[in-house]
C-alpha cells in the first residue's frame, strides 16, 4: 500500500496537525481494566472485545497520548469492524489518573512493554500483533530488538512515526515551528510532574522543571534521572531504537514519513534486519497519512497496519544476523 498525500494538504506540519485536530474520531466502545504492576503501581488498559480465535492487536500510544488519540480510535474501529480484539495500554500517568510511584514512562521502556505483551499473550486465543506509535513505537522496537527470538510471542509488529534517533528528533523539536509541538507536550507533562513533587518532595528540581522550554531540558530534569539514565544525552542515545533494528527477528513494519517534523527523513536508518520492512513514504507527516478529497479520511493508517498483519503468516524472519539494505 503506497501512501500519497492529497494535493489540498501540503507539507509535514499540516499533514501532522490536520488529522489530529480537524477530523472526527471514529466512535469506539472501550472496556477498561486496571492492572496492578509488580512494583505496586498500576496501568489502565482499554479493550475492544472481538470474536474468540480472531487476532488481538495491542497498540502502544505516543508521548502524552491515550486510547482517545485519533490514531488509537481509528485502529480500534478498524479492528472492531473485522471482529478482532484490541488493547490500548496507557503508559503510567496517561489514563487520566496519576500513577502511584515516582517513575513515569519513556521511549526505551522495553521492560514495561514486555510485561504488558506477555500478559496479553496469556489471554489471546488467536494471533497476537503489536503496534506502536511515536514514543510507543520506539519502545516497542526496543523490546523487539532486545528480546530477539524471545519476541516471537507476537506474530508481527508495526512501528509508526517512531523517533528512531532520539537525539536527532529532540534537536528537530527544539527550534522553529516545531517548538509548537514541544509546548503542547510540556503543557501536560509539567502539571503531572508538579503533582508528583507534591507526593514525593525533592524528587527533582522544581525550578529547573519550570524553566524547561524544550524536551532536552525536561528530560534532563525528569525523564533521565527517574528512569536510570545519567542525563538527556545518555537517555537519548541508549533508548533510540535505531541501535536494535538489526536484532529484530519478528516480522516488523517501520513506517515513517520523510517529511515528519519530529524526525527529518535524512536521519532515517537505511538498513535493518531481514525481518524488518522499512517503509519511508515522502509525505504523511507525524502519524498523519490523511487520504481522499477534502475533508479527507484518516483510515489509511489502520488499513496499512492491518494489511501488513494480514501478510505476516507468510513471512519468515531469517536466522542470519547480517543486516540487509532496505
Amino acid at each position: 500500500m503506497q501512501y500519497r498525500a492529497p494535493a489540498w494538504l501540503p507539507g509535514g506540519h499540516l499533514q501532522t496537525i490536520y488529522p489530529a485536530t480537524c477530523r472526527p474520531k471514529p466512535p469506539v466502545r472501550y472496556r477498561r481494566e486496571r492492572w496492578t504492576c509488580a512494583d505496586g503501581d498500576f496501568i489502565d488498559v482499554d479493550l475492544v472485545d472481538g470474536q474468540p480465535g480472531k487476532p488481538l492487536v495491542v497498540l502502544f500510544h505516543g508521548l502524552e497520548g491515550s486510547s482517545d488519540s485519533h490514531y488509537a480510535r481509528s485502529l480500534m474501529a478498524a479492528l472492531h469492524a473485522r471482529g478482532w480484539s484490541g488493547a490500548v495500554p496507557h503508559f503510567r500517568g496517561c489514563s487520566g489518573e496519576a500513577n502511584l510511584l515516582p517513575r513515569f514512562y519513556h521511549s526505551g521502556d522495553a521492560q514495561e512493554i514486555d510485561w504488558i505483551v506477555r500478559r496479553l499473550h496469556a489471554r489471546a486465543t488467536g494471533p497476537l500483533y503489536a503496534a506502536g506509535v511515536s514514543l510507543g513505537g520506539n519502545a516497542l522496537l526496543r523490546w523487539l530488538g532486545e528480546s530477539g527470538q524471545g519476541a516471537g510471542i507476537v506474530d508481527a509488529a508495526c512501528a509508526i512515526s517512531a523517533p528512531l534517533d532520539l537525539a536527532r528528533g529532540g534537536a528537530a523539536l527544539s527550534s522553529g515551528f516545531n517548538l509548537l509541538y514541544t509546548r503542547m507536550f510540556l503543557q501536560t507533562l509539567k502539571p503531572k510532574c508538579l503533582a508528583k513533587l507534591e507526593r514525593y518532595p525533592g524528587l527533582f528540581d522544581r525550578a529547573a522543571l519550570l524553566a524547561a522550554r524544550d524536551l532536552y531540558a525536561f528530560d534532563n530534569v525528569v525523564t533521565a534521572p527517574l528512569h536510570g539514565y545519567r542525563d538527556t544525552d545518555d537517555y537519548w542515545h541508549r533508548a533510540s531504537a535505531r541501535h536494535v533494528l538489526d536484532a529484530i527477528r519478528v516480522p516488523t513494519l517501520v513506517l515513517n514519513a520523510r517529511n515528519d517534523p519530529f524526525l527529518p527523513g535524512r536521519y532515517l536508518p537505511s538498513t535493518a534486519a531481514p525481518a524488518v520492512t522499512l517503509d519511508y513514504p515522502a509525505e504523511g507527516g507525524h502519524v498523519g497519512f490523511t487520504v481522499g478529497p477534502l475533508p479527507g479520511r484518516i483510515d489509511w493508517l489502520p488499513q496499512r497496519i492491518l494489511h501488513f498483519f494480514d501478510g505476516a503468516p507468510a513471512m519468515r524472519a531469517p536466522a542470519s544476523p547480517e543486516p540487509c539494505e532496505a
